[in-house]
């Protein structure tokens, strides 16, 4: 079974980032809403850098939420403890992907955190659907 540190980090960063990224959701909520300027967010709602902003706050809780599960899985399943590791870290570099174009957004940075957090949170879930296909489910504490 994996170290219990690898899933209860997944767990907590992704518990952590989920209320930053909920928060971000209210402030979404303010500019559309409740703004001086409404008018104007709401005229440009599907265009840069708006659209992104929407992107980044779904896709932030998606990953957030991604890792949760992932770190409760990578507790409870029998996951070997080298694929364990990568596929936690993996997980975790997926969150670079929301704040990658949360940086393109608001510091004018290149999309290469955004590339890099997509490839690795694919990869990781990848990895874990290969683990879990060719797992021992007699070992397993759900079975």
């Amino acid at each position: 079974m994996a170290d219990s540190a690898v899933g209860r980090w997944n767990i907590g960063i992704g518990l952590g980032l989920m209320v930053l990224f909920m928060l971000y959701g209210f402030f979404l909520i303010y500019m559309r809403d409740f703004a001086p300027g409404r008018e104007a967010w709401i005229a440009g709602a599907n265009v840069s850098p708006h659209f992104e902003a929407r992107l980044a706050h779904a896709h932030g809780n998606l990953f957030s939420l991604l890792n949760i599960v992932f770190g409760a899985l990578l507790l409870w399943l029998p996951v070997r403890p080298r694929r364990a590791r990568w596929i936690s870290v993996l997980a975790l570099i997926g969150l670079l992907m929301p704040i990658g174009i949360l940086s393109e957004i608001y510091l004018g940075l290149p999309p290469v955190l955004v590339l890099l957090g997509a490839v690795s949170i694919t990869a990781g879930t990848a990895l874990f659907a290969l683990e879990l296909i060719g797992m021992d489910v007699t070992d397993s504490p759900l079975s």
